[in-house]
């Protein structure tokens, strides 16, 4: 039985749920890069001449690069970015030499390899306000940055905003040819609405491409394309005409299957997985498997934010036995009780150790017995401890019964 005590609730809470409330209709976390940004970027970089640009998006624990040139690495945890200082403030940031910042003079990106000296961010902000992200200038040596490099900055922060308004339209990923998040969530609507009506059975299956990153890390990001293109083939090549094929992130795929039931989709999971474990990448004869996870129509499951919560904890479970295999949300529901889930965006602390250590995370799916938790490292978090949402007067403990590096399933207790 879930624990749950009372909070009080502060404007800075308040100005955070709101915050990410907007970020979350945006559906952009985790989805592929987008040429358009990458233009941005690049416009930073020639414009002011510094080593490093980024178009980021900032939720509860991190910082997601939806556009970066010049950092080796996608996203940083949110309490380790200059940029949470643009985001706490709502205004920009501008520090001409780390050093001599008393904010940022003895950041790990400032005394170590990274040797950051100048920072300019300002917030990438919705019509409505809320800053989302950010947008920013960074280089390894100090330098001025005066009233023209502001404005010029906080116009491309603009375009940015523009062109993330503008993608929301496209319904097709132009690496994959799948049908973007948005668009596979607005389709599958419309069957899920006839399956209803009609009673027929529908499922879904979410796969992700199992250590993807060791791919583009050994083997370059061109070797990551083709592998993502080769296992979107093969998914395409294994369904029916009917069937629904998106791709919801950098290597996660979601199949939905009119007519279809649990049992059925199992097997078309397994026969899917099978065809992309046997098959054989490029010239470097890339060996690919995927982890699947499958939810159904049920009195619980009626709409796609909850088929997808449930797929997706599915698949981690997947992932958290071994790889390269297929698990119905069914079979989790024995480890908890009702089953029913939603996809959210929240801000939550994970909390141990006698409440001496917290860990910021991201509630990513949220039911009555159960959520799904994304973090920075899920190293070094024990099997229970307390969740608190922050803002919302919900503290509950919980048990994991799913995990890989970023990501958590639990169970509350």
């Amino acid at each position: 039985m879930a624990v749950v005590r009372a909070f009080g609730q502060s404007s800075a809470d308040q100005r955070e749920i709101d915050r990410l409330a907007a970020l979350d209709a945006f559906d952009l976390l985790d989805t592929p890069h987008d040429e358009g940004l990458d233009r941005v970027v690049g416009l930073i970089k020639e414009i002011f001449t510094v080593e490093i640009g980024i178009v980021s998006l900032i939720d509860a624990h991190r910082q997601w690069y939806k556009s970066c040139a010049g950092m080796p690495v996608d996203e940083m945890p949110r309490q380790d970015t200059f940029c949470r200082y643009v985001v706490d403030s709502e205004e920009p940031i501008i520090v001409q030499d780390a050093t001599r910042d008393i904010r940022f003079s003895q950041h790990p990106a400032v005394t170590g390899e990274g040797h950051i000296r100048f920072y300019a961010g300002v917030p990438l902000k919705t019509k409505a306000g809320h800053t989302i992200g950010t947008v920013c200038a960074i280089d390894r040596r100090p330098r001025s940055f005066g009233n023209r490099d502001l404005t010029i900055l906080t116009e491309l922060s603009g375009v940015a905003m523009d062109r993330i308004s503008l993608m929301q339209s496209a319904a097709t990923d132009s690496l994959t040819e799948a049908l973007t998040r948005r668009a596979f969530k607005q389709e599958a609507d419309q069957l899920i609405s006839l399956a209803l009506r009609h009673q027929h059975d529908l499922s879904c299956i979410v796969l992700d491409v199992d250590h993807f990153k060791r791919v583009n890390d050994t083997h370059g990001h061109a070797a990551g394309d083709e592998v993502l293109k080769s296992v979107a083939a093969t998914c395409k090549a294994a369904l029916r005409a009917g069937d629904l094929f998106g791709r919801l992130g950098g290597e996660e795929f979601a199949i939905l299957l009119p007519h279809v039931d649990r049992e059925g989709a199992v097997a078309a999971a397994e026969k899917v997985r099978a065809l992309i474990a046997g098959h054989q990448v490029g010239e470097q004869a890339l060996k690919v498997t995927a982890s699947f996870g499958i939810s159904a129509l049920s009195i619980v499951g009626k709409d796609i934010e909850t088929l997808l919560a449930q797929a997706d904890a599915a698949m981690y479970k997947a992932k958290h036995t071994g790889r390269n295999r297929c698990v119905s949300w069914s079979s989790l529901q024995a480890e908890q009780t009702e089953g029913t889930r939603r996809r959210v965006l929240k801000a939550g602390s994970i909390v141990f150790n006698d409440r001496r250590s917290t860990i910021d995370c991201t509630v990513r799916s949220l039911g009555s017995d159960s959520a799904g938790l994304s973090v920075s490292n899920s190293a070094g978090i024990p099997a229970e401890f307390l969740l608190s949402i922050k803002g919302e007067g919900f503290e509950t403990r919980c048990r994991v019964i799913a995990q890989d590096r970023q990501n958590l399933e639990v169970a509350f207790r």
